[in-house]
């Protein structure tokens, strides 16, 4: 059972958006609602104007759900309910190498398959290879598994095969109507709102070892149960000033990564747009735009069991996730010796 825990709202949680969606546990399971200020009220299949979530996002009628905020109901503290995760994708996209800064600071700090270079070497070796991917390059995509995004109410297993586990805090899209191969002009018409993810890495497993040709292994390096803690909220797009936004990570209260996406190398109408080419982006479906600078791979710092991880994007709330070890018998399962 997880260690389920009331978010409680404070000055930093506040949305500076006049409403917003969530996802909330009660006695049927978990329920859609309609957050405005502190208050939060269920919402019907008839209020929404769609079966369920998903097809509100192929739709979105910001307006309905306006003036639903504005009118008297059945409104519950949000201090009183357990929040999960906003969203229900049914594909996870994920922007990798995206933050300039961020990439030097991985590659200097040894996360590569080349050994040869000093620190300094490899610095300057990533400073001129994002330089040249911003000048003619092109996105690059890998996928995550739904099964992965969980709420923040659902505490951080880490997994006893490693013991380098990281954070990676995101700005992630959400898609409202379908995008296939879409236009950087049109692909803004594709969102329909915003959230956080905390993109969480195994360091050790991200290139494989034993056939150093394959590359990189994102499987097994960022698919683990729990490793993409989303949410609180969903925030419409017409509240996000998505390009200019402020994230902010604290590790028990240490301040580990303070980024904008103002620094994305490939900015979101990029991502969209090539993310989109080769499938279709479908309403619900969540892209993942990078993270900034300040992981653990960085600061030779990675989760522990008591670590809290307080990430926050601004106009999007927060999100606080517990890390705990595994159960004795549960996860607790060796690496394979090709490793």
């Amino acid at each position: 059972m997880s260690d389920e825990r009331n978010h409680t709202m404070t000055t930093t949680d506040r949305l500076h958006a006049p409403f917003a969606l969530a996802r909330f546990r009660d006695a049927d399971g978990v329920a859609l609602g309609l957050v405005a200020g502190d208050r939060i009220r269920r919402l019907t299949a008839v209020e929404l104007g769609a079966a369920d979530l998903n097809a509100f996002l192929a739709e979105p009628d910001w307006d309905r759900l306006s003036a639903l905020a504005s009118s008297d109901g059945s409104w519950m503290p949000v201090a009183e309910v357990v929040l999960t995760a906003p969203v229900e994708p049914r594909q996870v996209l994920q922007a990798g190498a995206n933050y300039r800064q961020h990439v030097i600071e991985l590659v200097a700090a040894g996360l590569t398959q080349n050994s040869d270079r000093t620190p300094e070497q490899a610095r300057e070796f990533a400073a001129t290879m994002m330089d040249e991917r911003a000048a003619g390059g092109e996105p690059y995509f890998f996928i995550g598994l739904p099964a992965c995004v969980v709420g923040d109410d659902v505490p951080l297993v880490l997994p006893a095969y490693s013991d380098q586990h990281d954070w990676e805090l995101e700005l992630a899209v959400v898609i409202g109507r379908e995008a296939f191969r879409v236009s950087r002009e049109e692909a803004l018409d594709h969102v329909a709102g915003y959230t956080i993810v905390n993109d969480i890495t195994t360091r050790d497993l991200v290139f494989r070892k034993d056939m150093k040709e394959i590359g990189t292994d994102w499987y097994r390096s960022k698919n683990a149960p729990g490793f993409l803690p989303t949410g609180p909220f969903l925030v419409p797009a017409p509240f996000v000033r998505a390009g200019e936004v402020n994230l902010r990570l604290e590790l028990n209260g240490q301040v580990m990564q303070d980024g904008s996406t103002s620094d994305l190398l490939f900015d979101i109408p990029a991502l969209i747009s090539g993310a989109s080419q080769t499938m279709p982006l479908l309403p619900g479906d969540i892209l993942l735009t990078g993270s900034p600078a300040g992981n653990g791979q960085h600061w030779r710092r990675f989760l522990r069991d008591g670590d809290v991880m307080t990430g926050s994007i601004e106009g999007l709330g927060t999100q606080v996730v517990r890390c705990v070890a595994p159960r004795s018998g549960a996860g607790a399962s060796t690496r394979e010796t090709s490793l």
